[in-house]
């Protein structure tokens, strides 16, 4: 089977694109390096000619507000009608589990837009909503670092690991479309200051993480309900220390 996995070369795309040819399919990973942008139409024709799925894993290249909401829009518009073009039996989609909690960010904003294009479109769909992956917690430290300190929520996560995520992409790309959303996440719940101070310290970072209610998940207040699952998620194999291990 032929499936197309758009953002093919960035971090979750590589991995599902292995895992998919290793099953044996017929695998093109697009990407604007590729010659296949969802931004200008460019190369999307002859990269989705014969493909029955396609997995969309791209990100924006900037997080400011315009930005990701006319990435997501724009490409998101592009992507779908050229799939309808295709005949493209299946579309599946990362996103973000707490999506609709947090639209005080710009980010998840552009993501509810994301997926409502994909739920009116008339493509059978399946949206993955992932939790936050253990290798951007770097990422998550330094947005909130002030000096020599980090400053985060206390508020809970489930966190997961890339190789988790990029084995569910797969595994619903291979299995009928949901139409609608299914969520994945780590094994463990644990408090974000906790779990970014466990990394920084395992990295070797000198900075202090210091534990505030009142601190913003880039420009959002957190709960415990913000970033975790609800029922019935699926669960990856992978535990932090583990993973902390390998890495």
């Amino acid at each position: 089977m032929k499936i197309v996995v758009v953002g093919g070369t960035g971090l979750i795309g590589a991995k599902t694109v292995d895992r998919l040819r290793k099953k044996g399919h017929d695998v093109v990973a697009a990407s604007p390096s590729r010659g296949v942008d969802t931004l200008t139409g460019e190369g999307l024709a002859e990269a989705l000619a014969g493909a029955r799925v396609v997995i969309d894993v791209a990100n924006a290249p900037s997080f400011e507000d315009k930005a990701v909401l006319d990435f997501f829009e724009t490409s998101g518009r592009t992507l779908l009608a050229a799939e309808a073009a295709a005949g493209v039996e299946h579309h599946v989609a990362l996103s973000v589990v707490g999506t609709d909690r947090l639209q005080g960010s710009g980010y998840f904003r552009a993501k509810l837009v994301q997926e409502a294009l994909i739920k009116a479109a008339r493509i059978p769909h399946t949206i993955v909503r992932a939790t936050q992956f253990f290798e951007f917690l770097g990422g998550i430290a330094e947005s909130s670092t002030v000096g020599q300190s980090v400053r985060l929520s206390p508020a809970l996560v489930q966190p997961i690991a890339s190789d988790d995520v990029a084995d569910a992409m797969a595994d619903a790309a291979l299995a009928p479309p949901v139409n609608g959303t299914v969520e994945i996440a780590g094994p463990e719940r644990v408090r974000l200051d906790r779990l970014v101070e466990r990394f920084l310290s395992a990295t070797g970072d000198p900075r202090r993480v210091i534990s505030d209610p009142r601190s913003l998940y880039f420009g959002v207040a957190l709960d415990d309900a913000s970033l975790t699952p609800g029922t019935n998620p699926r669960l990856g194999a992978t535990r932090f220390e583990d993973w902390l291990g390998r890495s």
